[in-house]
């Protein structure tokens, strides 16, 4: 206890000889308000032993709890309990000390009475004292007292402490205007000084009438169509949307101004949770061995993240990225350091590499989720989408029969749907193989096929980011472009649930909700980023990119969708794969790549995908000598 004493600063011991002498002095109130100012002369006789022992029990607890050691000038909740426990300790301690020296000496330390009411006294010094430190403070530092105003959506629980968090935290800068809330019983009630008023009503009202600086969503259980509704409203008039962070990541229970952060895309995109099939993917992969490649890229590692969910037996991890694979590896021995998990810098199209891992962990289950996926780089590097999309597939295909795989699940995308560029048919070729090998083998191969997903390498939305970031124009190539989106999670979830059903030969189409105008997006990102375009900044229209088109499908024309048990999963019927063609035209399209004859490759890729169609490219002229012909 000594010690902790001799180690205080200088601001700290100054607290703590304040709080003392604030102890001393409640002491001597104490009798003064006992005996109405008129202490009788045989009372100052026991006033010594009084004061000494009050006092005493509470620098003794001032110590133990290390009152001292909180500032004075953001004193919060989580100190004045603190107070208030070390004084009622203090007191108990003083009380049951008078007890026993009652028993054994006929007198009490201190009288019950001026226990009681210097606990009363010294509580309000040291509670109002620290309060009046706190406002004083404010105040200094914000002599203008111009603060801006917020509104926090949600009057419950979660709303009162974010308000709090505001006022401890933030209240130099910001001040809660006005609290929102769905329910309609909590209309015109005063909270800590604050109207609630219901949302439908009141909203724009208080949007249009007073300059709100932020709208504060803290409600916990709010849909994502609800959320995206209060947010389209508030970025009308550029009101900064913020979310309170879940309860399980607030600090030590207690909410900070600094964790509300601001609202991000993929919270507007209107879509509801996934409800999955939990005990069925437990089956499948719990106690198995489970290999990933492409394990380092952002559908690969979302991946990995939530297959250690259903406690696999081993994990075999496979990408060429060394700096990517070497993050995840610390992520997920942070996050899990029990489970057995294998790392791996290695190429899929390397046979030799290939089977050295299947052959020594034996995968029952495997995720091919490695790819080239860039559209226009794609376009002009022909050979690396064709080794890589195609004969990279057929290398971790062939390798999983050779192993006894059980199941293999590729991840696919919607570009492979009346392809128009090289990304799009290579992956379209790999499904083709996958549908044919599950025939002829017991592997059984299941294809996912969806959109683009917010937020992984390559898309939109990290794009738009560091163009923001650096007060660059967003570029968007086209006005009308739409695209399908996802979150990376919602994507990863279906995959499982779709590996999971799949019996083999399927591909399965992932509902993706409403297409999404990509000059939108970015509208909506300079918004949430709280600046203005045309004023801040611009959105700059560059043009299709060779292979890009305007709209992206999620079937061919030909194919059937039926439905499966999950509502966002359908499965489409496709006609059969014809092996002696396929295995021709790979062999002739194995040979191209070895020439490195990009033209040939793309003329050998359209006569195995009759559908694909080059747009604003290079090979268009292949299809156009079709058309003549």
């Amino acid at each position: 206890m000594l010690s902790n004493i001799k180690n205080l600063n200088a601001p700290r011991l100054l607290i703590f000889l304040l709080d003392a002498l604030a102890s001393t002095l409640a002491v001597y109130i104490a009798y003064q308000l006992r005996f109405n100012f008129n202490i009788p002369l045989y009372e100052w006789l026991f006033f010594r032993t009084a004061l000494f022992s009050i006092v005493g029990a509470q620098i003794l607890g001032f110590v133990i709890f290390r009152i001292y050691n909180s500032s004075i000038r953001y004193t919060g909740a989580r100190d004045l309990f603190k107070i208030l426990f070390a004084l009622t300790v203090a007191a108990l301690v003083v009380i049951g000390a008078g007890f026993i020296s009652r028993h054994y000496t006929g007198l009490y330390l201190a009288p019950i009475s001026i226990v009681i009411i210097d606990y009363l006294i010294i509580m309000f010094i040291l509670v109002m004292g620290r309060m009046a430190v706190r406002v004083l403070y404010n105040e200094v530092t914000n002599p203008t007292r111009i603060k801006s105003k917020v509104i926090v959506y949600g009057a419950g629980d979660a709303g009162i402490i974010t308000k709090r968090s505001i006022d401890r935290d933030a209240g130099t800068r910001f001040k809660v205007f006005a609290f929102l809330d769905d329910d309609v019983n909590r209309k015109g009630k005063l909270i800590e000084g604050v109207k609630v008023f219901q949302t439908d009503e009141s909203l724009e009202k208080l949007l249009q009438e007073n300059e709100i600086k932020h709208l504060i969503i803290a409600i916990s259980e709010i849909s994502k169509r609800r959320k995206a509704e209060i947010a389209a409203i508030c970025l009308r008039y550029n009101t900064k949307v913020l979310d309170v962070p879940p309860v399980k990541s607030w600090i030590k229970g207690e909410l900070s101004f600094k964790q509300i952060k601001k609202i991000k895309v993929e919270d507007l995109l209107e879509r509801d949770p996934i409800v999955l099939d939990t005990e069925a993917i437990s089956t499948e992969l719990n106690n198995k061995t489970i290999l990933i490649t492409g394990a380092a890229g952002s559908i690969g590692s979302e991946i990995v993240r939530q297959v250690i969910n259903f406690n696999p037996a081993a994990l075999i991890l496979l990408d060429t990225a060394e700096s990517a694979l070497y993050d995840l590896e610390q992520e997920l021995k942070s996050a899990n350091p029990d489970n057995n998990i294998n790392y791996y810098i290695a190429d899929i199209k390397n046979e030799l590499r290939m089977a050295t891992i299947f052959g020594k962990h034996k995968p029952e289950v495997v995720f091919h989720a490695a790819a080239y996926k860039h559209v226009p780089l794609m376009e002009e590097n022909v050979s690396e989408a064709v080794a890589n999309n195609i004969f990279g597939t057929c290398m971790v295909t062939d390798t999983a029969i050779k192993y006894g795989c059980k199941k293999m699940v590729m991840v696919s995308t919607d570009k492979a749907v009346n392809p128009t560029n090289v990304m799009g048919a290579s992956k379209r070729i790999a499904e083709m193989y996958c549908q044919w090998q599950n025939k002829q083998h017991m592997t059984r191969f299941v294809t996912t096929r969806f959109g683009n997903v917010l937020g992984s390498n390559g898309s939109v939305i990290p794009l738009f980011k560091k163009q923001i970031e650096d007060g660059k124009n967003i570029t968007v190539t086209h006005p009308d472009i739409t695209r399908y989106f996802m979150t990376i999670p919602e994507a990863c979830q279906l995959v499982l649930e779709a590996g999971t059903i799949g019996q083999g030969g399927e591909i399965f189409v992932f509902d993706m909700g409403t297409p999404v105008r990509i000059a939108d997006l970015a509208q909506k990102m300079i918004t949430l980023s709280g600046l203005k375009e045309g004023r801040d900044i611009e959105i700059k229209y560059t043009g299709l990119r060779p292979g890009e088109k305007l709209y992206e499908e999620l079937l061919n024309d030909s194919e059937n969708v039926v439905p499966t048990h999950h509502p966002k999963i359908k499965k489409a019927k496709l006609a059969d794969v014809e092996g002696d063609m396929l295995t021709q035209h790979l062999a002739r399209l194995k040979e191209a790549l070895l020439q490195q004859d990009d033209l040939k490759m793309v003329s050998i890729m359209k006569e195995l995908v009759p559908e694909f169609i080059s747009n604003n490219s290079f090979y268009s002229r292949l299809d156009e000598k079709k058309d003549k012909s």
